[in-house]
């Protein structure tokens, strides 16, 4: 089946790239019948005549009945012609030129609607791609677009539609985040992945992605030893969502599997030789091979020869603290370069 997808997506680019040829508008032709020709085009679907129709129509009667109009309808003209950069350009130029006109509010929503339809190109309608896992910059930018026609024109018969597409755009960026999350869990970032999910939380409230934020939350937090975190935000979890996939018989189950921090030593002999247990942060095999010679060297040394108080009791001196130069390195370390360390 993706085979005869793809089959057609060849055929339609290669039927666009031979009626790409530039259309020559006749130089004799009056305002009207320029207009006339342009909606002749636009109700025939031919958007490619019809742009270069209302280009010529804005180019040559700048300040004609039909200027203001023509503009508007060569931003739905480049946006049915698959242009969104042309759409998204002429709906600012129309923006920025007359602000006050009474349509104005239909540029802003083109503006959005060509954000919104951006990521929805021949790959995306004939492939099943997971758009939540895509870059959200055009979707970022279609919300924040659709959110400045509802704030500035609350009225506008074109408010109502903005606002049920801001709603499916918050809940893929809320998605959006929460895969980040969980890929910042796999890669054991546990920080990072924790404020991925917190931020869902706290900026993309009544989505349906909140749940998992607070789950994520969870997870990262365990993984961190950070218990009262951990806690808060299972409560959280489990009063607002207690049918979230992550609780089974209301105890968490974490989604990404514990990694397994083993040396390849130890993963190839199958746990037959076994490293030694993880370092506590900060410390290395090299600078716990200096403090066990020393404390070796200290031990053998007779307690005759130790320094004494004037009671005569045998003075203890402090261990040694991890230099960090090539004096502290073990002799092992030496002779295998450090690869054991």
């Amino acid at each position: 089946m993706q085979v005869k997808h793809l089959l057609l997506i060849a055929i339609l680019a290669m039927t666009a790239a031979c009626s790409s040829t530039k259309e020559v508008v006749d130089e004799n032709l009056s305002e009207v019948e320029l207009y006339q020709q342009a909606q002749k085009d636009l109700d025939n679907n031919s958007y490619t005549s019809a742009t270069a129709k209302l280009k010529a129509l804005e180019s040559r009667y700048p300040f004609g009945r039909y200027a203001d109009q023509a503009q508007l309808e060569l931003i739905y003209a480049n946006y049915k012609n698959a242009e969104p950069e042309a759409a998204k350009s002429a709906a600012e130029r129309f923006i920025r030129l007359h602000p006050q006109h009474p349509n104005v509010d239909y540029a802003y929503y083109m503006k959005g609607l060509t954000s919104f339809d951006q990521d929805v190109g021949l790959l995306a309608r004939f492939l099943p791609l997971d758009m939540t896992k895509r870059d959200p910059g055009a979707a970022r930018d279609s919300y924040n677009e659709f959110a400045q026609l509802t704030s500035r024109y609350p009225n506008s018969r074109y408010a109502p539609d903005a606002k049920q597409r801001m709603i499916y755009l918050r809940n893929l960026l809320a998605s959006y985040e929460i895969h980040v999350a969980h890929y910042y869990l796999t890669r054991q970032a546990y920080v990072a992945a924790a404020n991925r999910g917190r931020y869902v939380v706290e900026n993309f409230q009544e989505t349906p992605s909140v749940g998992d934020g607070l789950a994520v939350m969870t997870e990262a937090y365990q993984r961190l030893h950070l218990d009262e975190l951990a806690t808060t935000s299972l409560e959280t979890l489990k009063l607002n969502y207690p049918d979230h996939p992550s609780l089974k018989d209301g105890q968490f189950v974490p989604q990404v599997a514990e990694a397994d921090n083993r040396s390849w030593l130890s993963k190839y002999t199958l746990g037959l030789i076994e490293s030694r247990p993880p370092l506590p942060p900060g410390e290395t095999r090299a600078n716990q091979d200096v403090i066990k010679q020393f404390q070796d060297a200290k031990d053998a040394i007779p307690s005759d020869l130790k320094p004494h108080d004037e009671n005569g009791d045998v003075i203890e001196e402090e261990e040694p603290q991890a230099l960090g130069n090539n004096q502290d390195r073990s002799w092992f370390s030496y002779m295998t370069f450090g690869v054991f360390d």
